[in-house]
């Protein structure tokens, strides 16, 4: 694997720019890496609006040589005026042995036209190493609006251990092509590891 000269310095300036708890976040990342080498990162910055409330969350993905380090924080307030805030940090330091999957999906405007080239409009990552589900359930029917049967739940099952989408009209494109340079990278270490 080929190790990015200034890559620490690239991710060091990275969380800075989002100036979303950057110390907090380096550290964290810090202690999950334990003196690893960074190869390549990811900083993903989500946020989402409520009625009366915004909800930020970062995650950044860090590969070394061994390992894909993630990195996830939210912070909510202590109080009803938002003065105090909390935040919490999760973090999972996965082997690159135990990668099972390495999406890549990847979205094109104006495809008729396309050319090599050309910038991609949208990137979604999905990685999937220890084999979790998300179960999304509801209330099964049927179409007769008088039944009253009990008709059980139905739903959907979702292998994924983590999923990142970064859209060229909301973080820019330099944020989407980031996204494909790190998904690449991530692919080829987990296809070497899985060689071995």
């Amino acid at each position: 694997m080929t190790r990015h000269p200034d890559a620490t310095a690239q991710l060091s300036a990275a969380l800075e720019r989002t100036g979303f708890y950057p110390q907090l976040v380096a550290n964290a990342l810090r202690e999950e890496l334990d003196g690893r080498a960074v190869i390549e990162h990811l900083v993903h910055v989500d946020t989402h609006f409520d009625y009366d409330d915004v909800h930020r969350h970062i995650t950044v993905l860090a590969l070394t040589e061994d390992v894909l380090a993630a990195v996830h924080l939210s912070d909510f307030p202590l109080d009803d005026a938002g003065h105090r805030m909390r935040a919490q940090v999760a973090t999972e330091l996965i082997p690159l042995r135990r990668l099972d999957s390495v999406v890549l999906t990847t979205q094109h405007d104006e495809p008729h036209r396309h050319r090599p080239n050309d910038a991609v409009a949208e990137v979604t990552l999905a990685v999937t190493w220890a084999g979790g589900q998300r179960l999304d359930l509801a209330p099964a029917g049927c179409a007769d609006p008088e039944c009253t049967a009990d008709h059980g739940y139905t739903g959907t099952a979702s292998r994924e251990d983590l999923t990142l989408r970064v859209a060229a009209e909301a973080e820019g494109q330099a944020a989407v092509n980031q996204a494909l340079t790190f998904s690449r990278a991530l692919r080829r270490a987990a296809v070497q590891w899985a060689g071995r």
